[in-house]
């Protein structure tokens, strides 16, 4: 588009309450229209919203179809979402409409991969399981037999995914001594593989046979979708434990929760769910699974830094040129 056709001070509805930090400067920049009771949006009201905008800032509780994008505004030239993810986001309707879509990549990573590395410790070693005999009382004192976990060192972590994420992931864990094996679509250089001391895995069914603990850092699509399944959970194996920071959607939430129930895997540490904010009871009722409220990028430093992308990409935007974190269709 040209720059002409670009508002120098764009509309931009913001769909859920940001840091005040961000909030503040978006007003002093542009026209904002802030959620300050954040609430989250109906459909009535994302639909209401998208008819009258130069810029929608949505996140990733806020599911922005075909048919929205079909009844947005015209004026509507720019999804500057909130977060790194874009699964929520038709993104083949908004190019098919010249709408840009852009996320908020790169600033997330660490502190996500701090969430993964936690859950990766806390899981086989029981450290919520023991919090709540401490806090319930039930505690009698140490003997040789109480709250036996597993230990980490030495362990097989495979990780689905070795992108920033998986990266950092794979960081940390090789400090802890956990043997570092994962699997993509495409294999990382051979110096990152050197620098990282990673194993890589062509099959993941092979993969998911070799390792201990699977930590899931690949994006939700079409071709991720309950990705692991029954049948990969078996592979999985009864001393497997799983961790999945990335979506909900990428494991089989009836196989995974018959497989914990069951016994034929280990464990799991949670982060995400379909359907969020809603978590099946079986998970919750179950000792060998820690269930997080989508944490992974919960800090000030990160929530601060993704309204930053979000501002910086409207202004490039508005300024005429293509905004620094645009998403193309086939961006995964």
């Amino acid at each position: 588009m040209a720059h002409s056709a670009r508002p120098s001070h764009p509309k931009v509805t913001v769909t859920r309450a940001l840091p005040e930090s961000v909030e503040a400067r978006m007003s002093e920049l542009f026209e904002v229209s802030l959620n300050r009771d954040d609430v989250a949006m109906n459909r009535e009201a994302l639909a209401t919203a998208m008819a009258d905008t130069d810029v929608f800032v949505p996140t990733v509780t806020d599911t922005i179809d075909a048919e929205l994008i079909a009844g947005a505004g015209e004026r509507l030239k720019l999804i500057a979402n909130y977060g790194a993810g874009v699964d929520h986001i038709d993104l083949k309707a908004a190019h098919a409409r010249g709408i840009v879509v852009t996320n908020t990549p790169g600033v997330l990573s660490e502190d996500t991969a701090d969430i993964a590395m936690a859950l990766i410790l806390a899981a086989p070693r029981r450290l919520v399981e023991g919090d709540k005999l401490v806090r319930a009382g039930e505690w009698t004192g140490w003997k040789p037999t109480g709250m036996r976990g597993h230990r980490i060192g030495g362990k097989k972590l495979g990780i689905l995914g070795l992108g920033r994420i998986g990266q950092a992931v794979a960081a940390r864990a090789r400090a802890f001594g956990l043997q570092i094996h994962y699997h993509g679509r495409h294999r990382v250089p051979e110096v990152l593989e050197a620098q990282l001391g990673a194993t890589w895995h062509p099959d993941l069914d092979t993969m998911l046979e070799t390792v201990d603990i699977l930590t899931i850092h690949t994006p939700h699509t079409d071709a991720t979708e309950y990705l692991i399944d029954a049948r990969r959970l078996d592979l999985l194996g009864v001393n497997g434990w799983l961790i999945n920071t990335a979506r909900g959607e990428i494991v089989d939430p009836e196989a995974l929760a018959n497989a914990l129930e069951s016994g034929r895997i280990a464990g799991a540490g949670l982060d995400v769910y379909v359907g969020e904010p809603a978590v099946d009871p079986r998970l919750t009722a179950l000792e060998n699974v820690i269930v997080l409220p989508h944490l992974g990028s919960a800090t000030f430093e990160a929530r601060d830094a993704m309204g930053a992308k979000v501002i910086l990409n409207v202004r490039v935007w508005a300024g005429g040129d293509r905004p620094p974190d645009q998403v193309l269709e086939g961006w995964i």
